[in-house]
């Protein structure tokens, strides 16, 4: 009988050089950078290719497609087994204490941006094929390890990629948790537009604001500039304000002007508890004041009354529980104003089978309806619930390999967050945080356990063995 643990564990130096060399690549969706042979920016592309490099120089056979996407072929066989990864990673942000792009391993932790997320367990994945391989393990069935670069965006990858090849027949994801997660939840974006309004004769001027990141991170900075005030004492109130709500932020007075900054916490937009929102604590602070625009009191107070800590949507009406994929979640992503243009304002929902985009937008635009808003749902991006049921033979036999590797209960488990697996009709994500570990994934100074890698990797590998019979 293999202990696949002991097997990966004497291979684990082989392994942690496979990922550092995937982590020292900067995949950061740039859009600024973009052009036709890299539509979303240099860096995902080069991550790929560097994968697909070190796959052909292991022996393996791979394909590209276009910029977008790549494959490392395995196996024979009738049916097609997928495992869909992604190279591309959330941007660095603030608060790093190491180099986000120099791997490096400290109290038995591999810290870089992608370590968790998802460049960590893909190249698990990945090295779970070359173990396998060493140990004479034909696969009976084709299998794909398909490589993506926009997951964290648009998925334009993946919509590239399959209007090319073929769908597996069933897979997993290895971009969530142990020990699976068999249900995803429906997944839109809402876009809040003020247009900038005429400046009246009294009132503070709101010159600017601006949070976040990307729509799934929860803003960890959140900055307000603002003239015609009381600087002193407001910045009396603002010590005040941070030290009442346990919060990290400055000021810094320029005559009338006074600029606000914050650090909250960043978090995954699919838990927008797990986080602190810079951009709705910020606002809080700021909702009293009288400014000198209707457009900027009303984004402060869309931000301040209406989304701050509303994070089940019950404050704008769109809440909603499913008994086994859980509750609506809202995460403020991006709050940005300028009083000369006006601001935007997106906010992520991810929600249960149930409840509904078009429901949604009925609702939200009746608890909005006294604010001078456009109000936009973003369809197009919009993906619906997805969910595996627990009895499927790919539920039960990677819940039986996850048992019997770690001794735990296996149980099926729904998330808000959208993985690959849900782009398969039989997919599901699976792994590589565990029960006990730590999730710094979409935040500073991310990382993923030496532990957590090692037994993910043995995992992978029976799986992938057991799903190729």
């Amino acid at each position: 009988m293999i202990s696949w643990l002991d097997e990966v564990t004497a291979r684990k130096e082989e392994l942690f050089a496979d990922l550092f060399r995937i982590l020292r690549v900067a995949s950061v969706r740039e859009d600024e950078l973009a052009s036709p042979d890299a539509p979303v920016g240099p860096g995902p592309k080069a991550a790929l290719e560097e994968f697909l490099a070190m796959a052909q120089e292991d022996g393996f056979q791979t394909k590209q497609f276009g910029p977008w996407a790549g494959r490392i072929e395995v196996g024979s066989g009738d049916q097609l087994v997928g495992i869909l990864g992604h190279v591309d990673v959330v941007p660095v942000g603030t608060g790093w204490e190491t180099d986000p792009f120099e791997p490096v391993i400290k109290d038995n932790r591999i810290y870089a941006r992608g370590a968790s997320d998802d460049k960590g367990p893909t190249v698990a994945a990945y090295f779970a094929l070359k173990l396998l391989r060493e140990l004479g393990l034909e696969l009976n069935q084709r299998l794909h390890l398909i490589i993506g670069t926009d997951e964290e965006s648009g998925w334009g990858c993946m919509d590239y990629y399959f209007k090319h090849a073929e769908m597996p027949d069933f897979g997993f994801s290895p971009d969530a948790d142990f020990p699976i997660i068999n249900g995803e939840k429906g997944n839109i974006s809402t876009h809040l537009h003020i247009k900038s309004s005429e400046v009246a004769e009294l009132g503070a001027t709101l010159e600017s604001f601006n949070a976040g990141l990307r729509v799934n991170m929860v803003p960890q900075d959140a900055k307000a500039v603002i003239s015609g005030l009381n600087t002193e004492e407001l910045a009396q109130n603002y010590a005040a304000y941070l030290e009442q709500h346990q919060l990290k932020g400055s000021v810094e007075l320029n005559g009338d002007v006074a600029t606000f900054e914050m650090v909250g916490k960043a978090a995954h937009g699919s838990t927008p508890e797990k986080g602190v929102n810079a951009a709705t604590f910020l606002a809080q602070f700021l909702k009293d004041i009288e400014f000198n625009q209707v457009s900027a009191q009303e984004f402060i107070q869309v931000l301040a009354e209406d989304l701050h800590l509303g994070l089940d949507g019950s404050k704008l009406g769109v809440q909603y529980e499913h008994e086994v994929m859980g509750q609506v979640s809202m995460n403020v992503g991006i709050a940005n104003y300028n009083h000369l243009e006006g601001g935007q304002i997106v906010i992520n929902f991810r929600f249960p089978t149930g409840q509904t985009p078009e429901k949604m937008e009925i609702a939200i635009k009746d608890a909005l309806k006294s604010y001078q808003l456009e109000i936009e749902m973003a369809y197009d991006h919009a993906k619906e619930p997805h969910y595996v049921p627990a009895d499927d033979p790919l539920v039960k036999t990677l819940l039986d390999v996850y048992a019997r590797q770690t001794g735990l209960p296996a149980h099926e488990m729904s998330i808000g967050g959208g993985t690959y697996g849900r782009l398969m009709p039989r997919g599901v994500a699976y792994g590589a945080l565990f029960p006990d570990s730590i999730d710094t994934m979409h935040q500073a100074n991310e990382f993923i356990a030496v532990d957590d890698l090692l037994r993910a990797t043995a995992i992978y590998a029976e799986a992938i063995y057991l799903l190729t019979r």
